[in-house]
């Protein structure tokens, strides 16, 4: 019977793939996300209740919606309505839906906190709300954030993992595969763990980098 460090230098390539495919869905799906969120905030922060009401209900609908169902949502309604989505294109929607809800909703949680002087002061010197938005709110709030988003990275990395319910190559399914060849699931779902772990660690260090810089300016 072959030991667990012949089989792990027989798969170390799937695996580094597996996590490959993981970090870059995960980075993907953050960055569209972040994007989504911040136009998302402002308007639930600044939009008056006509505007705003969609952003309120689409917000709220994917944060009490489990990744597991987005997932699943993203993946077979486009087809349902003839739109071909790859398992990879809806990994990243799915995610990014659910990165923008929360970075949308924690945006506007930081914009409400800003105090009201803020926005007098601007308003004093002539800048128009854009600006003012631009200039002023955003860079206050999206420093208060910054702990908060890389919780939610944290969450997407983590909830890439959903994404073997729909055939992506990503690190669990990976490993899952190496362990339906091998037997071995105690070392490889280990390894896996220390895996998404290592990369959570770097975002967290990362983000703490991040937020000191921002303190210290």
């Amino acid at each position: 019977m072959q030991s667990f460090l012949t089989v792990l230098e027989n798969s170390w390539a799937l695996l580094l793939r597996g996590l490959g495919l993981t970090v870059a869905i995960s980075l993907a799906s953050v960055l569209l996300g972040s994007v989504l969120g911040t136009l998302i905030g402002p308007v639930l922060t600044y939009g008056g209740r006509i505007a705003s009401f969609p952003f309120r209900v689409f917000v709220d609908i994917v944060r009490g919606t489990p990744v597991l169902v987005l997932i699943l949502a993203s993946y077979y309604m486009p087809s349902a309505l003839g739109i071909g989505l790859g398992p990879i294109e809806a990994g990243i929607l799915a995610l990014s839906v659910f990165c923008a809800s929360h970075v949308g909703e924690t945006l506007r949680g930081a914009l409400i906190a800003i105090p009201p002087n803020q926005r007098d002061a601007a308003r004093s010197i002539g800048l128009t709300f854009p600006k003012m938005l631009a200039y002023v709110l955003l860079p206050q709030a999206l420093r208060q954030i910054a702990p908060n988003f890389v919780n939610t990275a944290v969450e997407i990395v983590k909830a890439s993992s959903l994404l073997s319910a729909i055939g992506v190559g990503e690190l669990l399914l990976t490993t899952q595969e190496i362990v339906g060849r091998t037997f071995m699931t105690m070392e490889f779902y280990a390894l896996a763990g220390a895996l998404y772990l290592a990369v959570n660690l770097t975002i967290g260090a990362g983000g703490w980098w991040v937020e000191r810089r921002f303190r210290t300016h």
